[in-house]
């Protein structure tokens, strides 16, 4: 028979709800959550869940985009739209407004904490400098 006749069926691997929280370190409660937002969408086997290799993507993409400060719902439209035959090209562009936003928002929050820090520092040295002056009227 010629090599390319020859096809081997490569098994399935599918994972339990428990194997797929071990694996990302997550509880179950999150696993199912994220099945309820319908980022996961696993078989059932009798009462038991059943996830694929499509799954354990989606919820790697879906810890990943949450990392960046995504929300579920960017996250969700984020890879169903990775998950559509349709050209990538809309895709990365809906990507990178994404990211845009959330660099935006990260940036201002930035400088807000920065401002914080500088006016904790104007009080630090205001009350540094009353205590030096209450010690020294104390020591008087």
């Amino acid at each position: 028979m010629p090599a390319a006749a020859v096809t081997q069926m490569s098994p399935v691997v599918t994972l339990t709800i428990g194997e797929l929280a071990r694996e990302f370190d997550l509880t179950t409660r999150a696993i199912r959550f994220y099945e309820d937002c319908g980022l996961l969408t696993p078989q059932r086997s009798g009462r038991n869940r059943v996830y694929s290799q499509r799954d354990r993507t989606r919820l790697k993409l879906t810890l990943r985009g949450k990392r960046l400060g995504l929300t579920l719902a960017e996250v969700k439209e984020l890879v169903d739209m990775y998950e559509s035959p349709r050209d990538t090209l809309p895709q990365l562009k809906k990507f990178l407004v994404v990211l845009a936003a959330h660099r935006e928002q990260l940036e201002q929050q930035l400088a807000d904490l920065h401002a914080t820090l500088a006016e904790v520092g104007a009080h630090e040295k205001e009350a540094r400098r009353l205590l030096a002056q209450g010690q020294r009227k104390a020591a008087v």
